[in-house]
């Protein structure tokens, strides 16, 4: 019976809000790639600090507002956008372009030229 239960508290936690917060402000805003960096990062960090370190109760949260409060300082954008322009490499890139005109459009045909 507790598993057929589903309390507004259990789905709509603070902490819920928060992890997506730092996964996407750690990975990259703007980007497809960087929330999934930030998800690697955020659970190996908890795992982690969790595990080996034997950080326990709210200790690893601080510990994640730390490495948040760096990653902000150091690479406001995320770690992913940081990395992709230091190495250049576009994995699920949404970029837009503006399209350019056709080069009819540009120069007038021949017959449409005035000689004169």
């Amino acid at each position: 019976m507790g598993n057929l239960f589903i309390a507004p508290l259990a789905a709509f936690d603070v902490n819920w809000s928060v992890y997506m917060m730092f996964i996407v402000i750690i990975g990259g805003i703007g980007t497809l790639e960087g929330p999934i960096l930030g998800v690697i990062i955020f659970f190996g960090l908890r795992e982690l600090m969790t595990g080996p370190l034997g950080l326990s109760g709210g200790w690893y949260l601080v510990g994640l507002g730390i490495i948040a409060v760096v990653v902000m300082i150091v690479a406001p954008r995320g770690i992913w956008p940081a990395l992709r322009d230091r190495i250049g490499v576009r994995l699920l890139d949404v970029h837009r372009a503006a399209p350019r005109p056709a080069a009819a459009a540009i120069l007038p045909a021949a017959s449409e030229q005035v000689t004169g």
